[in-house]
């Protein structure tokens, strides 16, 4: 899965605003394209909340300004980073049309949805890729509530990457909030941003500036001066590694720093914060001057949340966090990442309580160690499905880890890399253990499975003494052993892999097969179909 470097500028659009709707509308005004009268450069627009039961999104090429006098080339869907948001209710069926526009093929997966297999998005092994100029046509029922997200699983590494990516929002019967916002966590490479009033923006950057052919394996950090990250095919970093010291500039909803929208709030009001990592690293998200629950986890609801205060909430690549507060302390409040590196300063939202606009906003503390969250011993013990001591149809041992093979750095599940990993082969109705073991000494690994959620049973050998935790991703971090648990009841050939896409694309993929599954689905070989 080791693929070679690409270089690409394309001609694009710019904007981002912080996905959120107060509880009387669902739907935003479509913001128009900001770029001037005198600019060839396209510009993004703001994300749009729009209903899923039928809309159409379209790939296409932009430009991102994640800051005053900063844009980036990016991919869209619908001309925004993220893409629209897609909002439907428990019991809508989702019905999207995908139609391609850039000069690559690309996909949707609904990521932490169990949709029907032939939906799951996986260019080879769920469909075709959709080549440029064509479409697909995306359908499931929405019958589960939580938070969700949708990006590109066509070399996703490098598609997701450049911005191909967007949120899912299913609501459910009993939802009550004054405010919902969303907020799409992710990191870029600040050195391939674009000066506005350069005149060298004017030239026609659609045929990749003359770069293509290079190979970056052979590159130092020095070779990456002024490119963007997301011209990077980083599946093969050659002797360097994967070094994610170069996502230096971290985004909220496609902006950074003081570019953020505000979170606008009235006091009294009950609010919804549905926090998303879009990105390859995990972001450590603090929210001042507030008392909150953690009410649920990659969309699943947490039995009898405590209220908590000054913890730091750890999200990693794929996971999901929703939080909620009451709007009981007016002023001006950040949302803000914790930690040491200067990177993380510029990834916080202000929350604005409307008639407080002249409140001084109160001070980041970012690089102060907050306690940590830990959602294994948050809220209480419910009756579940699966135990730790119970029976299993199929226990399976995933060990985790990192090699290098052939000159390049590989990961690894059971020593092997995909396409060459053990599928996981079930019957339906089988309940399967799996367990992970992280053998990495620096890698975290945030295992996401496809179509299915799985209860996490224990850490390090002991049982979780909170409430039941569902997911479709986990973080593994070096020396971690997790057990988990899930039933084979979404039957297809389904992925399960690191979410780190990097680490994905270097080789920590493996499938779990179905026995006897038949989809119909043939791949044509005349596409090139780039599953990670």
């Amino acid at each position: 899965m080791i693929q070679k470097f690409k270089i690409w500028l394309a001609v694009g659009a710019i904007s981002i605003v912080a996905v959120g709707c107060a509880k009387s509308g669902a739907t935003e005004t479509a913001g128009r394209p900001t770029a001037s009268p005198s600019s060839p450069l396209t510009l993004t627009r703001e994300t749009l909340v729009v209903d899923g039961k039928e809309y159409t999104i379209m790939a296409k090429a932009s430009n991102l300004q994640v800051s005053a006098g900063k844009t980036l080339p990016v991919w869209t869907f619908n001309n925004s980073v993220p893409g629209p948001q897609i909002r439907v209710k428990v019991g809508d069926t989702v019905k999207i049309k995908l139609q391609n526009e850039l000069e690559e093929p690309v996909s949707i997966h609904w990521h932490g949805y169990p949709v029907p297999n032939g939906m799951d998005g996986i260019p080879g092994v769920t469909q075709d890729a959709v080549v440029p100029g064509k479409s697909f046509t995306y359908e499931f029922k929405a019958t589960i509530p939580g938070t969700y997200w949708y990006h590109s699983h066509q070399d996703s590494v490098n598609q997701l990457d450049k911005g191909l990516y967007g949120s899912l929002i299913v609501e459910g019967p009993d939802e009550d909030y004054d405010r919902d916002y969303t907020l799409v966590l992710d990191e870029w490479m600040s050195a391939g941003s674009m000066d506005m009033g350069s005149d060298a923006n004017h030239a026609d950057t659609t045929k990749n500036g003359g770069m293509n052919g290079m190979d970056h394996g052979n590159m130092d950090m020095s070779d990456m001066e002024g490119m963007d990250h997301s011209q990077m095919d980083m599946g093969d970093m050659g002797g360097m590694g994967h070094d994610m010291s170069m996502y230096d500039l971290y985004t909220i909803n496609g902006k950074t720093g003081d570019a953020i929208d505000k979170l606008t709030v009235k006091e009294g009001e009950k609010v919804r914060i549905r926090l998303i990592n879009a990105g390859y690293l995990t972001h450590t998200m603090h929210l001042h001057g507030h008392e909150f629950k953690i009410v649920s986890s990659d969309g699943q609801p947490v039995n009898s949340p405590a209220v908590i205060t000054d913890q730091g909430i750890a999200i990693a690549p794929g996971e999901r966090y929703d939080l909620e507060f009451t709007a009981n302390n007016p002023g001006n409040w950040l949302l803000e990442e914790h930690g040491s590196e200067a990177r993380v300063q510029n990834m916080k939202a202000v929350i604005a309580y409307e008639g407080a606009e002249n409140k001084q906003i109160d001070v980041s503390n970012a690089s102060e160690v907050l306690p940590q969250f830990d959602l294994l011993k948050y809220g209480k013990q419910a009756e579940t499905r699966f135990s730790i001591g119970q029976s299993f149809d199929q226990e399976v041992l995933l060990n985790l880890n990192t090699a290098m093979k052939g000159g390049e750095m590989v990961y690894t599940i059971n020593g092997k890399v995909f396409p060459d990993t053990d599928p996981i082969r079930v019957d339906k109705g089988e309940k399967v253990k799996v367990t992970f073991m992280n053998h990495s000494t620096k890698d975290d690994h945030p295992m996401h499975l496809h179509g299915h959620f799985f209860q996490v049973l224990s850490k390090n050998g002991q049982p979780l003494d909170g409430s039941p935790v569902i997911k479709d991703t986990l973080n593994v971090k070096p020396g971690e052993k997790y057990d988990v648990a899930f039933e084979a009841d979404n039957p297809g050939d389904w992925m399960f892999h690191c979410h780190d896409l990097h680490h994905a694309s270097a080789g920590m993929v493996t499938d779990v097969k179905y026995n006897g599954y038949q989809s119909g689905y043939t791949p044509d070989p005349n596409v090139d179909n780039m599953p990670e």
